[in-house]
């Protein structure tokens, strides 16, 4: 069935909306003061991010592609593999989506966000920092991690025979990325699941949040980008 872009950006919004509530939902979980979940360990979030991608795309795969991050649309695009007049549109409800999700977290979570004075700890709930303050160390883990996540994701749909199955696989992925790359950075690899928090941490007035650190946001966002485009032109160069 051939859906309208405009459903299509709803299915976007949706995706990328209900990935980061269960994704950062686990963050908040594990990094807030009070919560059950209190010092529950990088697992717990590696689980957290691996089904919160899962789902969504098994959700959304057949109605919009599932791509619910703006590095895929967009390497998808640069590889000629998506019109470049709908990226704007999916980019928009892609961001639109990650920032009221983030929004349903801190609802849910708002008395711990009180109990929780830990600045960097508040930040990690919206977006990524590097834990060396180092851009250049964030740089290389979001664009190896991206490249690896694209890769995975293009290959795995190639055959394009079951969606669903494949993003079982792409779920799996993306846990075992959070586990082995994602010490260093949170991480992102994605421009809107850390953009979209980052600018709702800027306005929402919570106690102790601290800075939204918005001299490191471009690395979540340019690293991501070219790691997808590099992704998607050596699946195309090689096996396409």
């Amino acid at each position: 069935m051939h859906y309208t872009l405009f459903i299509r950006c709803v299915a976007e919004f949706m995706g990328t909306a209900l990935m980061v509530a269960l994704g950062n939902g686990s963050v908040a979980n594990v990094e807030l003061k009070g919560t059950k979940g209190f010092h529950g360990g990088w697992i717990l979030i590696g689980f957290g991010y691996g089904i919160g991608v899962m789902i969504p795309a098994m959700m959304f795969a057949g109605i919009s592609g599932a791509q619910i991050n703006p590095a895929m649309t967009l390497a998808l695009a640069v590889n000629g593999q998506f019109p470049w007049a709908e990226v704007f549109p999916y980019v928009l409800a892609q961001m639109l989506g990650a920032i009221f999700g983030q929004a349903c977290i801190v609802a849910a979570y708002k008395p711990y966000y009180n109990h929780t004075t830990n600045a960097e700890s508040i930040l990690g709930t919206f977006s990524t920092i590097d834990n060396e303050h180092s851009q250049l160390n964030g740089f290389i883990n979001e664009f190896l991690g991206t490249f690896v996540l694209v890769l995975g994701a293009v290959a795995l749909t190639a055959d394009k025979i079951d969606l669903r199955a494949d993003f079982i696989g792409l779920g799996f992925l993306v846990m075992a990325l959070v586990v082995s790359l994602g010490g260093a950075t949170g991480p992102a690899l994605n421009p809107a699941r850390d953009l979209g928090p980052r600018l709702l941490h800027a306005i929402l007035p919570l106690q102790h949040k601290g800075s939204s650190q918005f001299s490191y946001s471009w690395v979540p966002v340019v690293a991501p980008i070219l790691g997808g485009i590099c992704a998607v032109k050596v699946w195309s160069v090689f096996f396409g």
